[in-house]
């Protein structure tokens, strides 16, 4: 695939947006779906999206191939599909992109989450899709970005660097050929466990919102989500839930980075502990708590991302009593049952698997448990 691959982008919020509107100002035929007319008419009406950006970024008008709502003609041209959805819709678009896909197509998620990939294909089998298509996952979202009105975006920043990697890992190269003319800065991310298992988000959104959730609610969020709320003991608790996580990963044979690390790598963050070293944190300045708990970081954050990974702790034999306890806070607080809403084993397809038949099916090719059409 060359500068003239053709995308379809799903989703036209905030990153998605910013996705087509970009790969359109680089010269790529871009087709836009999303399930709500009435979301895109404005981006239909005036054949694109306005970009802004900062400075030196990329900015203009991009125009778009096409903008729809129908799946079958979203799909019908494209070569790379763009999931840029929450990940609580990747069920509903698994589903509704089954009967439309075709041989060789290739479906990214931006990002997975935890066990993004997993959950897409086994939907993909559940709904006899016939089609060899590869799909992966991004570790996380490439642009800080947000809408600007109806037909406009902004993006904030780029990212450096994005792991992505492909079910199975062997069809990564592949998917990263396809890309790499577009997004140069993503890189092998060597499985989707490894994606999945470096989801830093699953361990610091929610447990920071509980655990500020009087401050959030008595204030509505007027307060520096990570400057503020990120006090002593909260960041003891933050420490504790990361060793959980890096403990379950290592289970499964793979090294996680830690908070610290994952800190020091993206933003050359550095402490004695995890308080200091995200108090160090420039870029952490500023940004304001959410202004509810009927938030992405408690609904996204503890069902898509906390869960699957508690789930794999306790399936093979690693203490998640943390991530336990700010799941089941999550479940009082909403009134819901986050554990059966979430990703548990069965809806990725491994609940019956052993650790090693995991790490083969996500990174050797024929694995009979199975990829999407293959």
């Amino acid at each position: 695939m060359n500068e003239n691959t053709r995308y379809t982008v799903i989703g036209a919020g905030h990153g998605g947006k910013a996705m087509a509107a970009h790969l359109a100002l680089m010269g790529f035929p871009v087709t836009l779906y999303n399930r709500t007319p009435e979301h895109v008419a404005a981006i239909k009406a005036r054949g694109g999206i306005e970009l802004d950006s900062y400075e030196g970024g990329p900015h203009g008008f991009g125009h778009l191939t096409l903008v729809t709502s129908d799946m079958g003609e979203a799909l019908e041209q494209a070569e790379v599909i763009m999931v840029v959805v929450p990940s609580t819709g990747h069920t509903d678009i698994a589903r509704a992109v089954a009967p439309h896909l075709r041989d060789g197509q290739i479906v990214v998620l931006n990002p997975g989450r935890t066990g993004g990939a997993l959950e897409f294909v086994k939907v993909l089998n559940d709904n006899d899709c016939q089609a060899e298509v590869t799909v992966a996952e991004a570790e996380t979202l490439i642009y800080a970005s947000r809408s600007e009105g109806p037909a406009g975006s902004r993006i904030f920043r780029i990212k450096k660097s994005i792991p992505v990697a492909a079910l199975p890992a062997t069809r990564t190269p592949r998917v990263l050929e396809a890309l790499g003319s577009a997004y140069p800065q993503l890189i092998d991310g060597v499985s989707v466990l490894h994606t999945s298992l470096n989801n830093m988000g699953a361990i610091f959104h929610p447990s920071l919102a509980l655990l500020n959730a009087g401050r959030i609610e008595s204030t509505a969020g007027e307060f520096q989500f990570y400057i503020d709320g990120v006090t002593p003991s909260v960041a003891r608790i933050l420490e504790a839930l990361d060793r959980e996580r890096v403990t379950v990963a290592a289970a499964m044979g793979i090294r996680a980075r830690t908070g610290m690390e994952w800190l020091r790598m993206a933003y050359d963050a550095n402490g004695a502990t995890l308080h200091e070293a995200i108090h160090n944190q420039a870029g952490y300045r500023g940004i304001k708590a959410p202004p509810t708990l009927n938030h992405r970081y408690i609904t996204e954050d503890v069902p898509m991302s906390l869960v699957p990974i508690a789930a794999l702790g306790q399936r093979y034999g690693v203490s998640v009593r943390g991530m336990d306890s700010i799941i089941r806070l999550a479940c009082i607080i909403h009134q819901t049952n986050y554990w059966r809403r979430g990703r548990t084993l069965d809806k990725l397809g491994i609940e019956e698997l052993s650790v090693g038949e995991v790490m083969r099916y996500a990174m050797e090719e024929g694995a009979e448990w199975g990829s999407a059409g293959g």
